[in-house]
């Protein structure tokens, strides 16, 4: 359907619990199409329907992997599973442009939720997937990943933010 404009933090869309899908119609149809395809570009890992201005929980992901891309969304996305092992790899955020700091998660996650036919699915990943699992999830919580790095960081990235342009043009 259409890339859609990304929302920045200071946004308070995406400082607020998005909302369960309860209607599985034409407009949850288009929704996932946009959430699709905004993920699309280079450089994307996932996307949350908060990023694009739209409080339902509903995540879109484009992960690379050893043969291509794995591609797909997840609607009333839970957390079901995380492993005690972790990563702490730099994260950035598509709502914190151009900001990257390490950020511990768990090395796998399984997700549970919903497709467009109110059918179970289940979406288990490792490594980038399992992170972005983890982040379109906080996302539709309410919650950026800022909000998981360590004091120190957090004021160095808040700064950050702070200071650029894309802060004080949205």
């Amino acid at each position: 359907m259409a890339v859609r404009d990304i929302r920045y933090f200071g946004d308070p869309v995406l400082m607020s619990r998005a909302g369960p899908v309860t209607r599985f119609d034409r407009n949850l149809e288009a929704l996932i199409s946009d959430l699709l395809d905004t993920v699309k570009p280079d450089g994307r890992a996932g996307l949350a329907a908060p990023q694009i201005g739209v409080g339902l929980r509903a995540f879109s992901y484009d992960v690379p992997t050893e043969d291509g891309r794995l591609t797909g969304y997840v609607i009333n996305p839970e957390i079901v599973e995380l492993s005690e092992e972790t990563q702490d790899d730099g994260e950035g955020c598509l709502s914190v442009p151009g900001l990257w700091y390490p950020t511990v998660r768990a090395q796998e996650a399984v997700v549970r939720g919903v497709d467009l036919r109110n059918e179970p699915v289940v979406v288990r990943g490792t490594g980038l997937l399992a992170r972005c699992l983890q982040h379109e999830t906080d996302h539709l919580d309410g919650k950026l990943y800022l909000s998981r790095l360590t004091p120190e960081l957090r004021r160095k990235a808040l700064r950050a933010a702070r200071e650029s342009e894309w802060f004080w043009a949205s």
